[in-house]
């Protein structure tokens, strides 16, 4: 029996600070070391962080990796267990997305990505070439301060793997995983055991199936143990990265940390019995066959053994169910844990949302809601570092911290309900009980002397005063009256969201929350410089069909039972006066509408 713990990490990264990461990178090293694993892989670009955009093309990025390297290396941390870390790489005149393997202190081997991520979210060809020479490792000269302080000139440097004397690893980073001529299928029948995937990839609804299911296929059919580390948190981007490391063996889900967290540093750690995969391996006749006329890999001999003696006491890791969150509970904790993590960066002091009492500006508030309730049970559950935050966040002193969500959210959010003549009662006592649900800093107010004053303005400038169609005016002058309320909430809430904490005699800035749906952007049904115009919208991938289905779930699984009836009320824009034969229906997919204008 060959016995293997090996450990993977989720890491919050923050990009182009090197002293954070580095910190981060260490602690998961120390938990590794103390789970007695022999292997931990961190995600992708680890050092720098994966989201340093078009810093990756400036070389003070690279030598900042090298240094915070070296600063490993030159310490205890690579004694005894094989790392592998994400940096950004120069060799010749090309830069590299690598995974550098670092073990005792040496470097045993440099990684360069093959296949780069350059659609939807990704613009990795803006920053990195990919690797294309496959036949063959190169000698790769150190740079002279690296080689002066480790003792090494050169380290092998490409595509291949790591013989070592119980098993042989390598490397998939990312993005290869998912091509049509994935390297694990050649690097398994070349002997490799173990593949190590460091990656850098995002949240979405929906997504994690599709990933998971990915790294069971690499394994179910050619046998082989699978570690996978990602990214969480924001970094860099908008983006949230949503970790989910996990290790998968022979088709297995035997190790899964979480996808939604608030935790800087999660390590996942796993016992493997690695004669399991030489036993599948030997029991496939394809495989055999294959094997017998593969194309070689090139490889690097390592004398060194990762692999534990036999000991009866310690137990494998078993297959277990894998989670999976609802699409419901994806909204709440991604876009929360997300919210959380860009505002404790942006050095600003909560959050401002123009709410409507409709579906999008509720949903919104309701995951706020659910941040600050993520936020005081993290605290609760000794979580230092989420402590900190909140109360550098929230303002507190004398030793005070979060014990409850609805008076952290009203330390930190603020929600106005900015009505006018024509918004009706209803909407204004629905966002007024949302926001005492929640606990929210909740304002009323008129926009009807400000709307006075443009069109007085205007009146004076041109001799004629709009007016809206049900009182005789054209289409013109109805869509013009109707923006003109929706701009003027915009302004207003950047206004309030940059002067109410000085009223309050808070420190810094709110951020203004934006509340446009996926459907609103797509196809354009949407003022202008109203809801889309904001520092962040939390729900700018979300459809509103999956959102509705949210605040249904929300009603009950976030105790805000108001959402139930804000669900369950016809959608109105409230843009228009009130009669008593007329009434305004927001029609939310009609492409022919001209509110965008």
């Amino acid at each position: 029996m060959r016995l293997l713990k090996v450990a993977t990490c989720s890491l919050n990264q923050w990009a182009m600070d090197f002293d954070c990461n580095a910190k981060q990178i260490k602690e998961s090293i120390a938990k590794a070391k103390e789970a007695g694993a022999s292997i931990r892989l961190g995600p992708e670009l680890e050092i720098p962080g994966y989201g340093c955009e078009d810093h990756f093309l400036e070389l003070d990025t690279v030598n900042h990796s090298w240094e915070c390297l070296k600063d490993l290396l030159l310490g205890d941390w690579t004694d005894g267990i094989l790392c592998s870390f994400g940096m950004p790489v120069i060799k010749g005149s090309e830069r590299y997305n690598c995974q550098v393997f670092c073990l005792n202190r040496k470097i045993v081997m440099i990684r360069p990505k093959m296949s780069l991520a350059n659609d939807g979210n990704y613009r990795e060809l803006r920053w990195f070439t990919a690797w294309k020479q496959r036949d063959q490792l190169e000698d790769f000269q150190l740079p002279f301060e690296i080689s002066q302080a480790l003792g090494q000139k050169s380290v092998p440097f490409g595509y291949g793997f790591m013989k070592f004397q119980d098993t042989a690893i390598a490397a998939e980073v990312c993005e290869e995983l998912f091509t049509s001529n994935p390297p694990h299928s050649e690097l398994a029948l070349n002997g490799v055991e173990v593949i190590m995937n460091a990656s850098g990839s995002h949240h979405q609804l929906r997504k994690l199936d599709y990933r998971v299911h990915a790294l069971i296929g690499a394994t179910d059919t050619r046998g082989g143990v699978y570690m996978y580390s990602n990214q969480q948190g924001c970094d860099g981007s908008r983006l949230y990265y949503d970790g989910c490391a996990c290790v998968v063996v022979n088709g297995d889900v035997v190790a899964q940390g979480s996808q939604f967290s608030l935790k800087d540093v999660e390590v996942v750690v796993a016992q493997i019995d690695l004669d399991v995969v030489a036993s599948l391996r030997g029991s496939l006749s394809s495989f055999q066959e294959q094997a017998s006329c593969k194309t070689k890999v090139p490889s690097v001999d390592v004398p060194y053994s990762l692999c534990r003696p036999f000991n009866l006491k310690i137990s494998l890791s078993l297959p277990l169910e894998i989670k999976y969150h609802s699409p419901e509970e994806e909204i709440a904790f991604g876009p929360g844990c997300w919210l959380w993590d860009y505002l404790r960066r942006s050095g600003a002091s909560g959050f401002l949302l123009p709410l409507s009492g409709g579906a999008d500006s509720s949903s919104v508030a309701a995951i706020v809601g659910c941040m600050c309730q993520l936020v005081v049970k993290e605290i609760a559950n000794g979580d230092e570092q989420v402590k900190a935050d909140a109360i550098r966040i929230g303002n507190y002193k004398d030793g005070q911290y979060p014990t409850d969500s609805r008076e952290f959210a009203k330390r930190i959010f603020y929600t106005v309900f900015m009505g006018s003549e024509n918004s009706s009662e209803m909407t204004k006592s629905r966002a007024k009980v949302l926001a005492d649900e929640i606990g929210s800093w909740h304002l009323d107010v008129s926009i009807d002397v400000v709307v006075s004053a443009f069109l007085s303005l205007f009146q004076t400038l041109t001799g004629k005063r709009p007016q809206y169609k049900v009182d005789g005016g054209s289409s013109v002058e109805n869509l013009s009256l109707q923006n003109i309320q929706a701009r003027i909430r915009m302004v207003l809430a950047f206004m309030l969201a940059s002067l109410l904490p000085w009223v309050h005699g808070k420190p810094g800035f709110y951020l203004v929350l934006g509340s446009s749906n996926v459907d609103e952007g797509l196809r354009g049904y949407l003022t202008k410089y109203d809801c889309s115009s904001a520092d962040i919208n939390p729900i700018g991938s979300i459809s509103k069909q999956d959102l509705r289905a949210f605040l249904r779930w929300a009603a009950i699984h976030l105790g805000y039972p108001s959402l139930k009836d804000i669900e369950e009320a016809p959608p109105t824009a409230e843009l228009e006066p009130q009669r008593s034969n007329y009434s305004q229906v927001k029609r939310q997919f009609n492409c022919s509408n001209l509110r965008s204008q």
